[in-house]
């Protein structure tokens, strides 16, 4: 059975289609963060993190000393705090933990591994700050989701303390985009579609290797890293993306939880005010993070 809740948001989407040039682009993406209004329990702290714009919010129940930092999505070329901001909200919310989210360099101004060198920079603003690994989770999506496994690559290779878990929501991790699922759910799929993501791939590698483990987490070794989280619907074009990264995760004998959700479209989160399944996600995604971050 269809989930009918998600109808309206695909009319929406169908609607207001994504324009040609980028910074159209960037302003309809950040655009979603004037669809519902801002939580007014919620406390937002603007910071610099090792010399990236970043993001502090907290709702009452946030314990201080745990904090998730989240990386937008958006194909490393769009996407920002304002346009996340309600989702990180209530992220931090379910988890009753502070968030901080990181405006990281985008592409094609500055290209791969720019975003990743950002994300590590926040990463290790929180450590020198003082809050435990142990204590930290990392989130992101699309794009983000990506750049989250990357960076608990670098700091694995880089003999760094872990943090405590990561959540990957509709993960974009190979930017060589060869999935079946590229051509199988192109035609309900309303957000992503292959040649959009080989362009915008394009922009950000600018050269480099789609393979480079670093751009496409897929083709990495992934062994000891911390428990993830995947969450994906089924209509997207990036559902093999995240259910190949699950299995490979299997593989690397990891604790990993795939979770799909039906007829749920790319990052259908964003829409949580409106979708009772982003709110299940969400409340799902708040649980696994206590789980890892409490007990410490």
């Amino acid at each position: 059975m269809t989930d009918t809740e998600i109808l309206p948001i695909r009319a929406a989407l169908a609607a207001n289609p994504r324009p040609p040039d980028l910074a159209s682009r960037r302003k309809r993406l950040d655009g979603l963060s004037a669809l519902y209004p801002m939580p007014p329990d919620a406390k937002l702290e603007s910071v610099q993190a090792n010399g990236v714009a970043a993001e502090w919010t907290s709702t009452p129940a946030a314990d201080p000393g745990r904090v998730i930092l989240y990386l937008h999505g958006g194909g490393y070329v769009s996407g920002s705090i304002e346009s996340h901001r309600q989702l990180v909200i209530e992220a931090g919310r379910q988890a009753k933990a502070r968030t901080l989210a990181l405006n990281y360099r985008l592409a094609p101004e500055n290209h791969f591994p720019a975003a990743l060198e950002d994300a590590l920079a926040g990463y290790r603003f929180l450590v020198s700050g003082g809050f435990d690994p142990a204590k930290i989770a990392i989130a992101g999506d699309s794009a983000g989701g990506g750049l989250a496994i990357a960076l608990l690559l670098s700091l694995r290779d880089a003999g760094e303390r872990l943090p405590a878990c990561a959540w990957c929501i509709s993960p974009w991790v190979d930017l060589t985009m060869s999935g079946e699922s590229m051509t199988a759910k192109a035609a309900i799929d309303p957000m992503i579609q292959k040649d959009y993501l080989q362009e915008i791939g394009n922009a950000y590698l600018r050269g480099a290797d789609p393979r480079n483990p670093l751009a496409s987490p897929l083709y990495a070794r992934l062994e000891n890293l911390p428990p993830l989280l995947i969450q994906v619907g089924t209509a997207e074009t990036l559902l093999d993306d995240a259910v190949r990264l699950a299995g490979r995760a299997g593989e690397a004998d990891l604790h990993v939880m795939l979770e799909t959700y039906p007829d749920m479209i790319h990052v259908w989160h964003l829409f949580y005010p409106q979708l009772s399944a982003g709110r299940q996600a969400l409340a799902s995604a708040g649980n696994f993070i206590r789980a890892h971050t409490e007990q410490v």
